[in-house]
């Protein structure tokens, strides 16, 4: 079982980018560079980077100096605003079950979900200045 809280392989890979492109010293990193620092697939990380770079996120340098690095301060850059560039909009669930079940009397789990949300929400409007 892999947990209540499942973030896509995608959005776990777009924030390690962020923080690996934050330590480059305002250098470009290549993406061959950034994957074997970050021991995952250049081909994976290369589409992570193109969505990080369609939202305004990371900026694409070409050349033969290029690679690619933050385009906004590092006080500028929420969590929330890489993941939703890699998933979209995050969904908060009031329930575990895909239609709730639990009728009038309320959740069986009380009120663990919002509990969950709200940290949820709260870690991820963490700047990457507060992490980093």
């Amino acid at each position: 079982m892999l947990g209540i809280l499942n973030i896509s392989e995608g959005s776990t890979i777009g924030l390690h980018a962020a923080v690996h492109l934050s330590k480059a010293g305002g250098d470009p990193v290549t993406t061959k560079e950034a994957a074997e620092a970050m021991k995952v697939s250049a081909a994976h990380l290369s589409k992570i980077l193109q969505r990080l770079t369609k939202t305004g996120i990371v900026n694409a340098v070409r050349g033969p100096k290029g690679g690619y690095l933050l385009n906004k301060p590092l006080s500028e850059i929420r969590l929330l605003d890489i993941f939703e560039a890699i998933e979209g909009p995050m969904k908060l669930k009031s329930c575990l079950m895909t239609h709730p079940r639990c009728g009038q009397d309320g959740c069986m789990l009380g009120d663990m979900m919002a509990d969950v949300n709200k940290t949820v929400t709260q870690h991820f409007q963490k700047k990457l200045s507060q992490i980093c």
